[in-house]
C-alpha cells in the first residue's frame, strides 16, 4: 500500500522513485547499514533531503542549477586538461601516503600542541 501511494505521488509531483536493497549476510547488521549509506550517498539522497528541509524558490533552483551545471563543465574540462597534460596533475601522490604522515605535516616535535614549543628569545 504504502509502495503503491508513494509511486503514484511520484508521479503526481514529477518525482523520481528510488529503491535501494541492501541483503543482511549472517545478520550483521552494522556492515548493512555502511552498505546502505554509501549507496544513499552515490545516489544523491542525502543533499536532496538537505535541500528539501526548505522551501526553495523557483527562480533559487534554477540559479543553484546553473551553477551546479558549471562546475561540472569546469570539472570535466579540468580532467581533461589533466589527462593531455597541459596542466599538472593535484591529486596526492600515493609515494606521500606511504610515509606514514600526512602530506604537508610537519616534522615531529616542531610545535603544536604538548611539544612545549615556545616561540622567542631563549630563556636561562
Amino acid at each position: 500500500m504504502a509502495i503503491v501511494c508513494a509511486k503514484r505521488r511520484a508521479l503526481l509531483f514529477k518525482q523520481e522513485v528510488i529503491s535501494l536493497q541492501v541483503l543482511v549476510r549472517d545478520n550483521n547488521i552494522d556492515q548493512a547499514l555502511r552498505v546502505l549509506k554509501k549507496k544513499m550517498q552515490r545516489e544523491g539522497l542525502f543533499r536532496e533531503m538537505k535541500q528539501r528541509r526548505a522551501y526553495e524558490k523557483p527562480s533559487e533552483r534554477k540559479t543553484r542549477e546553473k551553477s551546479e551545471a558549471v562546475r561540472r563543465a569546469r570539472k570535466l574540462a579540468r580532467k581533461k586538461a589533466q589527462r593531455e597534460g597541459l596542466i599538472p596533475d593535484t591529486r596526492k601522490k600515493k609515494d606521500d601516503l606511504r610515509n606514514g604522515q600526512r602530506p604537508g605535516a610537519r616534522p615531529a616535535g616542531t610545535g603544536g600542541f604538548g611539544t612545549g614549543f615556545r616561540p622567542g628569545p631563549p630563556r636561562f
